[in-house]
């Protein structure tokens, strides 16, 4: 009792353990960091424990989450529950079974911290992910560092820490490898200190020629033979303060190639409340230049191709105007405006519509200052509205219908679907479909109408009386359906059933002119085992109600099916039922089997149905020097109680005799006849689909599924067994061969004659169960105590004997005395226990002494 309920608690707490602990960190989690997918599985890992949505808060609240935190968790909770979750406005898609988020496949077994790993930006809130051009500073896939591996600019301008390389050649060679001092000079050896910073590439280059031809004359003049080229070599760094709404504002040391664009990326791109189109670049405290980011998303633009100096600052404001636009176009999200725009740059901003928009009017929702309105935008429109801060623009979709179809299905040449055009007709309709098929049913065809209000109308029409201009043709209107059914849709298909002796019994498609040698074509042709005549055909009676059930047809065919007799020009009809039957004079062989102290044990064909033990046993050669007679055992397989007949097995529903054999109650099985005989040569080579279309009929999995339906019962109260032994006197069957103990054998049955046996076995309730050498002198309690004697649980008068031969002698008892079974080699002592009894309970007792008490209040009354 205790192990019953103690386990299903034990294993339901420690699987609530570990859901708990996949979950265990909820305390620290922040919930503008979630995506819908990661919350909605975050509810589902919950819900597998057993917690319900306020169960899980609670778990929240005890895990240390603040209480604003847990407001938002219900909030999206809510929002998912109710399909309006934060991903819905931003092109993320939700978790659902069969989910994927952001492109990426999700099974059903992965932990929430896979989902967010799967994220690239996982770290970022849902408003920040809506934001247009957000994402582009947080993409770890994209890097804006500069190229140091291009040519020496010519514009670059030279300053402190740059290295210069100085290469002269032609008459004569030599190399420089300076750096630019922190005042702007180098000093060149033979030379003397020259001034480079703050001027150009090209400019440094004139000067420094001009100072080397003093100490090299070739390279000046007209005609020069040395020559002289400025590169520069390792570039200085310079230091950019990042300043106003930024991810990460600060200082920032960049290479000197840097521009605008790196030190933003640097600093993790303007925040949630920066602007992406004001960012303004201060060189020297005034404004340099002003960087729109939309110019690089939208048209690849990169205004802000300029390179930054040490001390530039950069400043990203607030954003200035901002709104929001959501529905069926290729970017939904948050897009900020400059003064001037029109709701056209926005629609140009969010990729413009997909194919699925209503592009004729837009619906905006906006913030008076007191209250929100709802204003309708025309497409006529889009280049005058001017969009406000904190606008909400809705676009929507088209209608889910058809301005201008019809439809035709059945029994045409190309039916489908047709463009409806002006004053188009039922006859036009038809013609489109290339017309009738030659199976059409033209008496009465179905014309469905949807009417004004959306209900359905239903007009019936000749189609012959149209077609051959008899009636008045049919105008069509939108969203006519016409269909024209086959003559075969209104009645039933036709087929033919042939069973027994053909090697392909089964049900076929009828044929008119069908003759029964047609159908036994069909089915693969006779069997060895039929009989060539006494064919019946069963056919359904019709209009009769005089009780007659089928008209039966009786058929000679010979094996060249050459149909003789005054049947010979019967001719098949829909739902003939062709009976081949058996040859009576076919007999398949039946083997039993001889095992053992035999001189030639084997396998035996049954020449006679009334062959018996004795005759085998002859053709066996007899019982050599070591059988022991008195062991000898026949073996015999079980039966079904209402096993299915041969007929049923070939004609009937799976179902039906899966049912059969459930519903036997007795512990009896016949795989061999049923599954061998039977189906491998009844069934193996059924008609397959026909087969199983027309008549569900048994298919090849006959086999496996009785297998299985047994297999199921054996799961119960009731053992099933498919083999027991019959107890035999061989001796006295061999001293009078024939007489009364001589069994008449059966197909499967096996004689087992063992060698003289020397033990017996005790088991049951007996202390030591074990098998003892035979004693010719032990009595039955002789052998109990080499057991060890009874249990306190035996059940002595009920002890009982299993002789070698399967024969079983039970105690008897007179008066108060057990008269025990003899014991023979071979045997086995069965000691069965005593039937459990249940305690009597506190009310069965108290029900007693009730009754007790209400019998002695009685005889006092009585005697009185």
């Amino acid at each position: 009792m205790l192990k019953r309920y103690v386990l299903p608690l034990l294993f339901f707490f420690m699987q609530s353990l570990v859901v708990a602990q996949s979950i265990s960190d909820i305390g620290s989690i922040k919930v503008d960091n979630l995506s819908d997918a990661q919350v909605e599985q975050l509810v589902k890992r919950a819900e597998s424990s057993g917690m319900n949505e306020q169960q899980l808060i609670s778990m929240a609240r005890e895990r240390g989450m603040p209480a604003q935190e847990i407001s938002k968790l219900q909030q999206r909770i809510s929002a998912i529950r109710s399909g309006r979750g934060a991903s819905n406005n931003q092109g993320q898609g939700n978790l659902v079974k069969g989910r994927q988020v952001e492109g990426m496949e999700m099974g059903e077994d992965m932990s929430f911290e896979d989902i967010r790993n799967q994220d690239p930006f996982r770290n970022l809130t849902p408003k920040e992910k809506k934001i247009f051009g957000y994402t582009l500073f947080h993409n770890k896939e994209l890097n804006f560092n500069p190229s140091l591996n291009i040519p020496t600019p010519q514009n670059y301008t030279i300053g402190g820490g740059d290295q210069l390389l100085i290469d002269i050649y032609g008459a004569s060679s030599q190399s420089y490898d300076l750096q630019v001092s922190p005042e702007g000079r180098i000093l060149v050896p033979n030379v003397g200190s020259i001034q480079v910073g703050g001027s150009s590439i090209a400019s440094a280059t004139a000067r420094i020629k001009t100072a080397l031809t003093r100490i090299y004359s070739g390279l000046g003049g007209s005609n020069p033979n040395v020559f002289m080229e400025l590169r520069l070599g390792n570039i200085r760094t310079v230091s950019i303060a990042m300043a106003g709404e930024l991810t990460n504002p600060g200082n920032y040391t960049l290479p000197s190639f840097a521009s605008p664009f790196n030190a933003l990326f640097a600093a993790g791109g303007p925040n949630e409340n920066g602007s992406f189109r004001h960012i303004q670049v201060y060189r020297d405290s005034k404004l340099l230049t002003e960087i729109d980011v939309y110019d690089f998303l939208v048209n690849g633009e990169n205004t802000a191709n300029i390179t930054l100096k040490d001390n530039d600052v950069i400043i990203v404001p607030p954003v200035r105007n901002r709104v929001e636009i959501v529905g069926p176009v290729r970017r939904e999200g948050l897009f900020e405006v400059k003064s001037g725009e029109t709701i056209a740059e926005i629609i140009a901003f969010a990729g413009g519509f997909k194919s699925e928009a209503y592009k004729e009017r837009l619906t905006v929702t906006r913030k008076t200052g007191a209250e929100l309105k709802v204003e309708d935008v025309d497409a006529a429109n889009y280049q005058a509205f001017m969009p406000q801060d904190g606008d909400l623009y809705r676009v929507g979709q088209i209608l889910n219908r058809f301005e201008n179809r019809v439809q035709i299905s059945g029994a045409l040449m190309r039916p489908g679907t047709f463009a409806l055009q002006e004053g188009m007709t039922l006859t036009q309709l038809i013609a489109k479909a290339e017309g009738l098929r030659e199976d059409a049913f033209l008496n009465r065809a179905t014309l469905y109408r949807t009417k004004a209000d959306f209900s359905l109308e239903i007009l019936p029409v000749d189609i012959s009386a149209v077609v051959n201009g008899n009636a008045e043709d049919v105008i069509l209107r939108r969203e006519d359906v016409l269909n024209i059914p086959s003559i075969y849709d209104l009645r039933e298909e036709y087929y033919i059933k042939i069973s027994g002796e053909v090697n392909k019994p089964g049900a076929f498609a009828f044929g008119e002119n069908m003759k029964v040698a047609d159908m036994v074509l069909k089915a693969g042709g006779f069997k060895e085992s039929a009989s060539a005549s006494q064919i019946e055909i069963a056919r359904r009676v019709k209009n009769d109600i005089s009780g007659k059930l089928a008209e039966i047809i009786r058929i000679d065919i010979s094996k060249d099916l050459e149909i003789n007799g005054s049947n010979s020009d019967v001719i098949l009809e829909p739902f003939d039922h062709v009976i081949v039957r058996r040859s009576p004079g076919f007999q398949r062989e039946r083997l039993v089997r001889v095992e053992g102290e035999v001189f030639y044990p084997g396998e035996y064909a049954l020449a006679n149905a009334n062959e018996k033990i004795s005759d085998v046993l002859i053709r066996a050669g007899g019982l050599n020097q070591f059988a022991y007679a008195k062991g000898a055992t026949l073996i015999r397989k079980n039966e079904f109680y209402n096993a299915p007949s041969e007929n049923e097995i070939k004609t009937q529903n799976l179902t039906s005799v899966k049912e059969n054999i459930a519903r036997d109650s007795l512990d009896r099985t016949e795989f061999d006849k049923i599954l061998l005989e039977r189906i491998d040569d009844k069934i193996a080579e059924r008609g397959g689909d026909q087969a199983n279309k027309k008549g569900g009929l048994i298919s090849d999995d006959f086999r496996r599924q009785t297998i299985q339906t047994i297999a199921e019962r054996d799961s119960g109260d009731v053992e099933i067994k498919t083999m027991e032994m019959v107890g035999i006197n061989l001796q006295a069957i061999l001293e009078n061969p024939g007489g009364a103990n001589d069994l008449i054998l059966q197909e499967g049955d096996v004689i087992s004659i063992p060698k003289e046996l020397q033990t017996v076995r005790m088991r049951g309730e007996v202390l030591y169960p074990t098998t003892a050498r035979y004693r010719s002198n032990s009595g039955f309690k002789n052998y109990v105590s080499r057991a060890g004697g009874f249990t306190d649980r035996s059940r002595k008068g009920r002890s009982y004997v299993v002789y070698a031969n399967g024969d079983v002698q039970r105690t008897k008892k007179v008066l108060f005395f057990n008269f025990y079974p003899h014991i023979e080699p071979g045997a086995e002592i069965i000691v069965p226990p005593k039937p459990d009894k249940e305690p009597m309970s506190a009310q069965a007792w108290i029900g007693i002494g009730t009754s007790l008490a209400t019998l002695a209040l009685l005889i006092n009354n009585l005697t009185q």
